[in-house]
């Protein structure tokens, strides 16, 4: 399982901005086959010279946006004024609509851990639909499928933080090994292991697990 881009090869995956901390560097946009932002990371990606043409879509209620940009931009605009869900969540929506499976997301920390706390629910409940992989300046995170492998990983810090609870955990090529042990919030966590092989295998048997990969 491949969690990041090495090609300019176009992808089956989706791209997706959201308005946490914005990255300091963007990623290829190429690899793409759809880009979409939440309005408040349109925001940022203005003040980032974004390329703004390459965006399929932008949702959300526009609460804050200028005429020009409604003038400009008009046509990618896809009003989500549903207060019960976020800007996240409802994005995520359109991207399922379209057919993708895959969806990589960049703004998804922020300095609010209430915010990442949330985003983080919101990939809980897409979890079985969506192959969703966040990236932030420090790690790559995600929702584990049950029969996990990384590749080209030795030296990097892997964290298991179950999602409460995660059962019969079995993994190779981390410094610290689990074998059909058990992951509860309540009880124990696994942050900080580190892998000491290029290869990494992770798996297990019930619940739900997020792994963090340093970049």
């Amino acid at each position: 399982m491949n969690q990041k881009n090495t090609g300019t090869q176009m992808t089956d995956k989706a791209l997706l901005f959201i308005n946490g901390i914005p990255p300091k560097n963007l990623p290829e946009t190429e690899v793409y086959s759809l880009i979409a932002a939440t309005d408040g990371a349109f925001h940022y990606l203005k003040e980032k010279n974004f390329p703004l043409e390459k965006l399929d879509f932008i949702s959300g209620d526009f609460d804050s946006h200028s005429g020009n940009d409604e003038n400009v931009y008009q046509e990618k605009f896809i009003y989500t004024p549903d207060q019960n869900k976020t800007d996240f969540q409802k994005s995520l929506e359109i991207i399922a609509e379209k057919g993708f499976k895959k969806v990589d997301v960049y703004g998804g920390s922020g300095a609010e851990m209430d915010h990442f706390l949330g985003n983080l629910t919101v990939a809980f409940i897409f979890k079985d639909a969506l192959e969703i992989t966040f990236f932030d300046e420090f790690s790559s995170y995600f929702f584990a499928p049950k029969d996990l492998v990384l590749e080209n990983v030795k030296g990097k810090t892997v964290s298991l933080y179950p999602f409460p609870k995660t059962v019969n955990i079995i993994t190779t090529g981390l410094k610290w090994p689990l074998t059909k042990e058990n992951l509860d919030l309540t009880t124990r966590i696994g942050t900080r292991n580190i892998a000491v092989d290029e290869r990494v295998t992770i798996d297990f048997e019930n619940g739900a697990l997020v792994i963090f990969l340093s970049r």
